[in-house]
């Protein structure tokens, strides 16, 4: 299988080129072209009640996508996020990877998608009370609403609300005022995320709920 993320950091997408037996799995509705002579089914990743639990916790779809190709030479699959902005790659190699709700895209059948738990903190920094889990071996897409940043972390360091897309297993989540309570609310920033450990976290450089309050006002 052959990967390629294209259209720079404002509009991502993703062409994979398929060999004759290879298959790829992807979140419902991610496709944008393909190959006529691929096959597509809609399956439950992981089974009922997992699928059941990442769309109504995790924020993603019931049903996954599997395209496979069963011909005898290479075919194509474009898929896309469906906001604006970047997607990133990680090969996994028997590790895992925490994701925000909606930011999963693809991953290679040799990949598990699973939910957990992110607690209260979680929830109230605007980042949802459960994130989805991918491990194994394999390649992962995911992507989010504007740039994605990369931070090495070996401390602490501090996220917005709703701008942590995802982030190594040893990273702890902890909620703050930004600064004190006159200047955390006066000044716009309010709660945001202190993230601790080492390793790395993902950071979107815009997001939707940011989005949502500039336009709101613009509409009565």
């Amino acid at each position: 299988m052959q990967a390629e993320i294209k259209g720079g950091s404002a509009f991502s997408y993703v062409e994979i080129d398929l060999e004759p037996g290879e298959s790829v799995i992807t979140e419902s509705d991610a496709m944008s072209s393909m190959d006529a002579r691929l096959e597509l089914k809609a399956i439950l990743n992981g089974g009922f009640w997992r699928a059941l639990l990442r769309k109504f916790l995790g924020g993603e779809t019931f049903f996954v996508s599997r395209f496979s190709n069963q011909t005898d030479s290479k075919a194509r699959l474009t898929i896309v996020q469906p906001t604006p902005g970047e997607v990133k790659c990680e090969e996994l190699n028997g590790g895992s990877l925490f994701l925000q709700p909606g930011a999963f895209l693809a991953c290679e059948e040799t990949v598990s998608l699973g939910l957990q738990w992110a607690g209260l903190v979680s929830w109230i920094a605007g980042e949802g009370l459960f994130r989805l889990v991918v491990s194994g071996q394999g390649k992962v897409w995911y992507g989010a609403y504007g740039a994605l940043l990369t931070r090495e972390i070996d401390g602490e360091f501090i996220v917005d609300s709703g701008h942590l897309v995802a982030y190594d297993p040893t990273i702890k989540l902890r909620l703050q005022l930004a600064a004190g309570l006159f200047s955390s609310f006066f000044g716009g920033e309010g709660l945001v995320t202190r993230v601790q450990g080492k390793g790395r976290v993902v950071i979107q450089t815009r997001s939707i709920g940011g989005l949502t309050s500039w336009v709101n006002p613009k509409l009565y």
